[in-house]
């Protein structure tokens, strides 16, 4: 995917394709730190072959080497798009071919409001790598889960649809192309269908939703609500097997 580089806005064009071709498009995070069933090689050329859209790439609290290292061994095992996911300035590789420009709009720290923002963009210059601006929401999901803890911020009340559409219409006044709303890594519950469908419809904005997800029946309520993209984590990392039957259920049309 590197000669999407020399092309602005291709990666970002590449997902919307993807999204409307298939009704839905499926991202697969994995994690430099997670416990993966099968070696990382193994999962990615199965994540690969089975059908996901591109791979994101992040996790809470990853040290640069570490992230560095890991990104370069995903990359030599697909050809899918590799999406930065950060978590903080230092998750940045010039091996990936975008980064979801986060800021945490439901939270009021200002380091993933701005100041990791500003740490990161003369890298990301230096490395060339498509950004894309993302509102990043964090939706209550019935436990404490790392990216609350990370960001030392409150997830929004999952039952307050309409604070959910103010922080997306916020996002989207600011400019940002997506939205991504996100229970977080071992959620016991998922975003809400009332909220994702109201948020698809106040914001316009394309819309990204993980965290929580365990099945593809889940999966397809997501899209059937409002969702353009949908990511798992932690399921693939137990059986990578899974991915085919996630990308049956989120891809509502079939290719042409």
């Amino acid at each position: 995917m590197r000669s999407m580089e020399s092309q602005s806005g291709s990666v970002f064009k590449y997902l919307m394709d993807s999204a409307r071709r298939n009704g839905a498009g499926y991202f697969v995070l994995l994690d430099p730190e997670g416990r993966y069933s099968l070696k990382i090689e193994d999962a990615v050329s199965r994540i690969t072959r089975d059908g996901a859209d591109a791979i994101l790439l992040g996790g809470s609290s990853v040290r640069r080497q570490i992230f560095g290292d890991f990104v370069k061994k995903v990359k030599s095992n697909t050809n899918l798009p590799l999406i930065v996911f950060p978590g903080s300035a230092d998750q940045l590789s010039r091996d990936a071919d975008a980064v979801l420009f986060l800021s945490l709009v439901s939270g009021r720290n200002p380091r993933y409001l701005i100041e990791e923002h500003v740490k990161a963009a003369p890298t990301i210059r230096e490395m060339g790598l498509e950004t894309i601006p993302v509102g990043y929401i964090v939706v209550g999901s019935g436990s404490r889960t790392s990216v609350a803890m990370e960001s030392r911020t409150d997830p929004l009340d999952r039952d307050d649809v309409d604070c959910a559409v103010a922080h997306a219409l916020a996002a989207r006044y600011l400019g940002m192309r997506m939205v991504y709303m996100d229970a977080g890594s071992g959620a016991e519950l998922s975003v809400p269908e009332k909220m994702i469908e109201k948020v698809k419809a106040e914001s316009g904005l394309p819309l990204i939703v993980g965290g929580g997800i365990r099945s593809p029946e889940d999966a397809a309520r997501k899209v059937e609500a409002g969702a353009d993209f949908v990511v798992t984590g932690n399921m693939i990392e137990q059986d990578p097997t899974l991915v085919a039957e996630f990308r049956q259920a989120i891809h509502r049309k079939p290719e042409s």
